[in-house]
């Protein structure tokens, strides 16, 4: 399935039924009176997130979407039928912006959530209803409301417990592909990943969902590669998992440059917990690892994990710490863990050494 995560759609409700002129006309009933009936109401345009979707795609080939009108309303006294409601379903974490992407008007984060994004118009009264002891034959009736029109943004947000950054080709594809069924493209040039991917990991008995990103690059606040488009899916993560390639000769460089586009793209990234690691250790020699865990680190100002997604030296014991903090940061505790909070901070940049399992 293609990957969307911005769509402008237009909708309309449906206007309201047209209220009846109709009298009463039945033998031997000399004086029937008005029975014209009301119309009905117009449908609604109903927005609801849905657990089963992580995409808009389908909103590239349907972008109108419009409420069924109110029936008009008959003799006898009959009230027209109201117009059905349209429902859009979204995947959870889906936005709904202006015209102008300037105000954000609904913000679906759980399953079930839903918004009125247009009201239908209501329904026209019919001559019966304008009766009176000093009218007792109105031939007077009111015609249905307008619906509304609307032009709208949908964004989605993917909702992570956390996320995978870093430059391009630092190995974020591979990790995620090997600690979940994940399956995304991997191959040895830059930008593989054209949009981000979803994966949930376990580990000692816990669960957690990761989400990679397509790799940032100097200058992606300002357009420069993929551009910075796809960090918003990374604002809801607890967690951020920072990956450097240890191939690179300038680590603390690499590291400085992700950093300064979080800074730029705002949103609360540059502060959320950060796990930094210092990846393809594999291909690196062990003076040639220390070397370089020690320039990450000041540069990071906090403590660094090794490991290789490739041989899964030290995939293990960042997963554990991975989970310890969206413990941590979700208020929970895991039986029998008393240093959660510890790892919570040590990940955050507030502790003074490497954590150990």
């Amino acid at each position: 399935m293609k990957f969307l995560d911005q769509a402008k759609i237009y909708v309309r409700s449906g206007k309201g039924g047209h209220g009846c002129l109709s009298f009463r006309r039945e033998k031997f009933i000399e004086f029937g009176g008005p029975d014209g009936g009301n119309g009905g109401r117009g449908g609604d345009v109903v927005v609801e997130a849905v657990a089963n979707l992580n995409t808009l795609i389908d909103f590239r080939y349907q972008q109108h979407i419009r409420a069924k009108n109110g029936r008009p309303g008959m003799g006898k006294n009959m009230t027209g039928a109201d117009g059905d409601d349209a429902l859009i379903r979204v995947p959870v974490g889906t936005q709904v912006l202006d015209e102008d992407r300037a105000h954000v008007l609904a913000d679906l984060t759980e399953a079930g959530q839903r918004l009125v994004l247009a009201h239908g118009g209501r329904g026209g009264r019919g001559n019966a209803a304008f009766k009176s002891s000093t009218n007792r034959a109105p031939r007077h009736t009111q015609p249905g409301e307008p619906g509304e029109e609307l032009t709208l943004w949908l964004r989605l947000k993917l909702i992570a417990d956390a996320g995978l950054v870093g430059l391009p080709n630092a190995g974020k594809s591979t990790f995620l592909a090997a600690v979940t069924r994940a399956r995304p493209k991997i191959a040895d040039y830059p930008f593989t990943t054209l949009h981000p991917n979803l994966g949930v990991a376990y580990v000692d008995g816990g669960e957690f969902v990761l989400a990679d990103i397509p790799g940032l690059i100097e200058g992606a606040h300002e357009g420069a590669g993929l551009g910075d488009r796809f960090l918003g899916h990374v604002e809801r993560c607890r967690v951020l998992l920072h990956l450097v390639d240890g191939t690179e000769a300038d680590v603390a460089g690499a590291y400085a440059t992700i950093r300064g586009e979080l800074a730029a793209y705002d949103g609360g990234l540059a502060d959320k917990a950060e796990i930094v690691c210092l990846n393809k250790c594999d291909a690196l020699g062990e003076d040639e690892i220390a070397e370089k865990t020690e320039a990450l680190a000041a540069a990071a100002g906090r403590p660094v994990q090794r490991l290789s997604g490739v041989s899964g030296d030290g995939v293990p014991e960042v997963l554990r710490l991975l989970l310890k903090t969206i413990r941590a940061a979700r208020g929970e505790a895991a039986i029998g863990d008393d240093d959660g909070a510890d790892a919570a901070e040590d990940a955050a940049g507030d502790g003074d050494g490497a954590w150990a399992p």
